[in-house]
């Protein structure tokens, strides 16, 4: 079974409240017959959308291809959280890499968030972009060590976070779960589905032929490859490869990097003002210190959007609000008679080391996917580079490309049942 079609039929979005509410955009056509182009494209998410916009404004000719709907995966389904930093902490990539190459993952990362940002403001995309992320501590073992991260961000990047002692958190997010947190007025939180949409737009218009419900099939290296369908060909000089979670056997080095895991979000009923101020203080976006992250903010229209859980087989659970309601309640038990309007699940990607896996397959082929829930911006800026990267400016692609990634252990039949063990393991820790 392929996860492009686990859950959902060719096409179809899955009912979520982004899809409910997203802007919107006209249905795109199947690949039909023969196409050359400079680059193509394969995925219509964050990443594809950047690198198709990205080409097309260095004057590249572009045909993009996606399985099912522009922003159909992670991309139209998360959190919608635009968080500064790579998924680890610099402290942590100084201890790994040294000084002088985690300022320059930085950079990257600072980057992303201003790319993302600039995108939205070039193009007008409405979705809902605010700012703010405040990311709270599920123990207070964590306090003493996110006091330290707030002085050490200041002092060796110029990156200004608030420390919210244990009253202020209390005060911001009105959980009993929580201890202390840090707040990144820097981050912001969007509309998913509305910023993809937005970016396909814009693609539209500099001159990206986009193709949806095109599933590609198979990859033909060659000087010139070629990019099958089931009912057509794309000749390029370069392919970007952008299907992250989504990926399904395509390559087989980036499935031995790249594995794919399900989480789930619901959405509340809309809230009175009241209701809001008896569960956060201010609209911004939250995520916690759990291995397994919850993750919730407020929509435009006053409801709870509450993420968290994970799976990871192919099969979403049979009722997803009551499976994500749980957590809901457990953070915040004020919300346990709030009806649930939606409940929807994605497949995401992560990595052993939780970065971006940037690669060159072949000498024209590129990849990028495994953005371990921290895509928003990641995705963003990696499309951007892979694009800078066929114009010839690969220093980006490069510090990317060098990070030292393991494969997950196992081989094609076991990779998966040990991710399994290893992440019930981490969520049984959260738990104790």
């Amino acid at each position: 079974m392929k996860l492009l079609y686990a859950n959902e039929k060719l096409g179809q979005f899955p009912p979520s409240y982004y899809e409910a509410t997203a802007i919107p955009i006209p249905d795109r056509p199947t690949l039909k017959g023969e196409l050359r182009a400079d680059v193509c494209v394969i995925g219509g998410g964050f990443t594809g959308l950047s690198a198709a916009l990205h080409l097309a404004d260095m004057g590249y000719s572009v045909v993009l291809l996606e399985a099912h709907r522009i922003g159909w995966g992670a991309s139209g389904r998360n959190g919608g959280q635009l968080g500064t930093g790579q998924r680890k902490e610099q402290p942590d990539l100084e201890k790994i890499y040294g000084m002088e190459r985690a300022r320059a993952l930085w950079d990257i990362a600072k980057e992303s968030v201003t790319t993302t940002k600039g995108l939205i403001k070039t193009h007008k995309i409405d979705c809902n972009l605010k700012p703010g992320i405040i990311h709270t501590n599920h123990t207070k073992r964590y306090d003493k060590e996110a006091l330290e991260l707030v002085d050490h961000m200041s002092r060796h990047y110029d990156h200004d976070l608030r420390y919210l002692p244990p009253d202020e958190l209390q005060h911001e997010v009105k959980s009993p779960r929580y201890s202390a947190g840090v707040l990144d007025m820097q981050a912001a939180h969007l509309h998913p589905l509305s910023y993809a949409r937005g970016l396909a737009t814009a693609a539209h218009v500099k001159g990206v032929q986009i193709y949806e419900t095109s599933e590609v099939i198979q990859i033909q290296d060659g000087k010139v490859a070629t990019v099958k369908t089931a009912h057509g060909n794309v000749r390029a000089d370069h392919v970007i490869m952008g299907c992250n979670g989504y990926l399904d056997g395509l390559n087989e080095q980036v499935n031995r990097h790249v594995m794919p895991i399900n989480n789930f979000i619901i959405a509340t009923e809309p809230l009175s003002r009241a209701q809001m101020s008896g569960i956060m203080a201010n609209d911004y976006g939250v995520a916690d210190s759990k291995f397994v992250v919850n993750y919730f903010r407020f929509s435009r229209d006053r409801r709870l959007l509450f993420g968290g859980r994970e799976s990871y087989g192919y099969q979403y659970p049979p009722d997803i609000k009551s499976f994500v309601r749980k957590a809901m309640v457990e953070i915040f038990p004020q919300t346990e008679s709030l009806k649930i309007d939606y409940g929807w699940g994605g497949t995401l990607a992560i990595t052993m080391n939780r970065l971006p896996y940037l690669r060159r397959l072949s000498t024209n082929v590129y990849s990028a996917s495994g953005y371990s829930g921290h895509g928003v911006g990641m995705a963003t800026m990696s499309g951007k580079i892979m694009a800078e990267a066929i114009n010839g400016q690969a220093s980006k692609f490069d510090i990317m490309s060098e990070i030292e990634a393991k494969g997950f252990p196992g081989g094609a039949s076991m990779r998966h049942p040990l991710l399994v063990a290893a992440m019930l393991w981490y969520s049984l820790r959260d738990r104790l």
